[in-house]
């Protein structure tokens, strides 16, 4: 017997897209969280400042190594 995907049994698009939404707000959360992180830490040493600019660029970081662990995991690699 021939094992179905779940786009292949029909009418649950809706039910991937809400997957799909709850992986990015997840990842979305955690890159958020981490970023704040590394802001403290690096905001508390020195007196230094962590501009707008280095803020976005970790947090893309961030989303971008969420997005390959998530692919990692919801693809079957690990």
């Amino acid at each position: 017997m021939k094992s179905l995907t779940l786009l292949e049994v029909g009418n649950l698009g809706g039910l991937v897209a809400m997957i799909i939404g709850i992986i990015i707000l997840v990842a979305l959360f955690i890159s958020f969280i981490i970023t704040t992180f590394v802001k403290l830490i690096y905001e508390s040493k020195n007196d230094r400042k962590f501009s707008k600019k280095q803020y976005w660029q970790t947090m893309l970081i961030c989303l971008l190594l969420c997005g390959l662990v998530s692919g990692a995991i919801c693809g079957g690699g690990l």
